[in-house]
């Protein structure tokens, strides 16, 4: 795949779809890998972030920059990547109150884009049979499966958070598999996504500030070191996975199609707005808390929207307006293959 020629306002929209994908990546049961795939850029996204390789580290080695730019398609990855990076720090705060204020919104919000999302790859893929039926529905199985697993407990060791960082990246590597969530049921979703991310934020802001008081606070300096150890695994984890995924998307299309779009139909459970958290108490009913005194969830329960309240009209009324969206950024990809 040769690299795509864009305009400058491609790479608007390309950093606008980096932001996306950052939202998207931090929000339990929601996929970055969508916004890519919907968008048009999933498969130059996996081919750029393959060709990070052997030769790319030589050319690197050798101080060939510029052939090292070119030969990984660095102005999409540094552009995309860096509206990614943004967004963990300004879009995913934001997030994070409307969350806070607003929780049946922004699900329904992303209800809808999911739901979007399923109707117009169902309606692009024509290449359903018997074999990319089955494995259609076996992708649908494990999504609905994973929306009823139990998170574990919060485990802040190492190669376990290493670990997790090579799991996250998988929902920008496969649209409809969360990362968020994989992290949510490993426990550790508030420690790598929430108390590490703002740790790493109130540091730089301290930084800036001239306060060096955050150097001598252990318990900061433990979550940036998390942080760091995250992002290495992460960081391996989209790149070997990009190479697997490259291989499968090459080899076996059709049937890896199948099961994407099983597994985002699977994670419709996961978002389904009107739903209230269960949290792990003890036999008094008293919260039990983790190592950062946050409440542990055990999973949600979900129901029936009651229509004799005006909030019900507004979730829908976001379920469309997400369904919009989606139609939208799924136009602007299809019109610019």
């Amino acid at each position: 795949m040769k690299p795509v020629h864009r305009s400058r306002l491609d790479y608007i929209f390309l950093f606008l779809k980096g932001l996306g994908m950052g939202a998207a990546n931090k929000v339990p049961g929601v996929s970055g890998g969508i916004v890519a795939f919907v968008g048009g850029f999933y498969e130059e996204f996996i081919y750029a972030l393959k060709k990070i390789n052997q030769k790319a580290l030589l050319l690197l080695a050798s101080g060939r920059f510029r052939s090292f730019y070119q030969y990984i398609n660095g102005s999409f990855l540094v552009v995309l990547l860096l509206g990614m990076l943004v967004s963990y720090f300004s879009v995913s705060k934001i997030l994070d109150a409307l969350l806070e204020q607003y929780e049946t919104y922004v699900w329904a919000g992303f209800f809808g884009m999911i739901l979007g999302s399923i109707y117009y790859l169902g309606k692009q893929f024509n290449h359903w049979n018997k074999h990319t039926v089955g494995f259609g529905i076996l992708g649908l199985l494990v999504g609905i499966s994973l929306s009823f697993l139990q998170p574990a407990t919060e485990n802040d060791h190492l190669l376990f958070v290493f670990f997790c960082g090579i799991i996250s990246v998988s929902g920008m590597a496969l649209p409809g598999l969360s990362g968020s969530f994989i992290l949510m049921i490993l426990g550790n979703y508030v420690l790598l996504l929430v108390d590490s991310v703002n740790a790493l934020y109130d540091s730089l802001a301290s930084l800036f500030s001239g306060d060096f008081a955050f150097l001598s606070e252990p318990s900061n300096l433990h979550k940036l070191k998390i942080l760091g150890v995250f992002t290495l695994g992460s960081s391996v984890g989209l790149v070997s996975l990009s190479h697997l995924i490259s291989y499968v998307l090459k080899k076996f299309n059709h049937i890896t199609t199948a099961v994407i779009i099983g597994f985002i139909s699977g994670s419709l459970g996961v978002v389904w707005p009107w739903k209230k958290t269960i949290y792990k108490t003890d036999g008094l009913g008293t919260l039990i808390l983790d190592s950062n005194q946050n409440p542990i969830i055990v999973n949600y329960e979900r129901f029936w929207p009651n229509f004799e309240y005006v909030e019900s009209y507004w979730g829908v009324i976001w379920i469309l307006s997400g369904l919009l969206f989606l139609i939208i950024l799924e136009y602007y990809g299809h019109r610019k293959k």
